[in-house]
């Protein structure tokens, strides 16, 4: 058994996939890299196929029709034979001091009776057009280099989560919790890090800046603009992620208050799409969302709807209170540096 699962969704991702696919080989036989080749139209599937030959038994081409990005994690899954799982999209990478650390601390979890569900790290948001970054740390939630239960969790704080970035799940966890993402549907990753979450037991929190996440690309799908266009399909998981875990089932407070929080950050993303396309068929479309999450159940609507963000972005005042709703937004997104 490998011990790391990588899955690399690629979909026209021939100009640029092989910074990701070099970042991932030094693991050699500890890995395997498996390049899904998502019904591309370009050479990304040629370019599977000559890594595959250059670096057998570590590189695996899948090639499928076009699924989506969530459909691409799902034959990732399928095919991964490795002990622990991971995502890196075609256009990200990974820090090679930080994957030295990660593979050896790995390496300690196979040979525990129960292997940790689930090793977390940092990332970094790379704005390469600007040469700008942003190091997104977890240390403030968790303590270091300890094999932990969610009762061992230091706070939670509004604004950081657990991103697909920064998990390595244990592969069977995924498949005993039956995780399979939706088709052609953006945005899914909310998913792959929300309802595992129900299912871990057992953390450990690594201090290192493994994931480096590429932000600039045209047409990519976290650009504002994208986003108001796929706002049907952000609002597809939202709605799943709604149905799909009660976090009134979390016997753990630090999960319960966690999942309650990543539900009300999606939801304000939802709504801020909302409120940035303008439109009133966008708007009825957010206000319908937050109808349904009240009438399924009025506890998770009240902590989401009066939680800080949720308040910030139902200000009352009909036009008024969207208009200063927008207004944080927007100096929020310049503190930041991105959307």
């Amino acid at each position: 058994m490998k011990l790391l699962s990588f899955a690399v969704p690629s979909y026209n991702s021939y100009e640029f996939m092989r910074k990701c696919i070099d970042s991932l080989l030094p693991g050699g036989d500890d890995v395997e890299i498996l390049i899904v080749d998502d019904g591309s139209t370009d050479r990304t599937g040629e370019l599977a196929d000559a890594y595959e030959q250059k670096y057998p038994g570590i590189v695996r081409a899948i090639h499928q029709e076009n699924g989506g990005h969530g459909e691409a994690v799902n034959a990732g899954l399928r095919n991964a034979t490795g002990l622990y799982f991971k995502v890196v999209d075609s256009d990200d990478w990974v820090d090679l001091d930080a994957y030295k650390k990660v593979l050896e601390t790995l390496k300690t979890f196979r040979e525990m009776e129960h292997p940790v569900d689930v090793l977390l790290t940092n990332y970094v948001y790379e704005k390469v057009a600007t040469g700008h970054q942003r190091r997104m740390l977890l240390s403030p939630l968790f303590p270091e280099n300890k094999v932990i239960g969610w009762d061992g969790m230091k706070r939670n704080i509004k604004g950081f989560s657990i991103l697909m970035h920064s998990v390595i799940y244990r592969t069977q966890l995924l498949r005993d919790c039956k995780l399979e993402l939706p088709k052609h549907t953006f945005y899914v990753d909310n998913l792959f890090v929300y309802q595992p979450l129900m299912h871990v037991k057992t953390l450990y929190y690594l201090n290192v800046s493994f994931y480096r996440y590429y932000i600039g690309r045209e047409g990519q799908s976290v650009a504002e603009q994208t986003m108001v266009k796929r706002i049907d399909q952000q609002l597809r998981v939202n709605y799943m992620m709604i149905d799909t875990v009660d976090p009134w089932e979390a016997k753990e407070e630090h999960l319960r208050k966690y999942l309650l929080s990543y539900l009300e950050t999606i939801t304000v993303v939802s709504t801020v799409i909302g409120y940035v396309s303008g439109t009133k068929e966008n708007l009825d479309k957010v206000n319908k969302l937050w109808d349904y999450l009240k009438q399924k159940d009025i506890r998770t609507y009240r902590q989401i709807r009066f939680g800080v963000l949720g308040n910030a972005m139902r200000l009352p005042g009909g036009p008024v209170g969207r208009r200063i709703s927008l207004m944080f937004y927007h100096i929020s997104q310049k503190l930041i540096g991105f959307n």
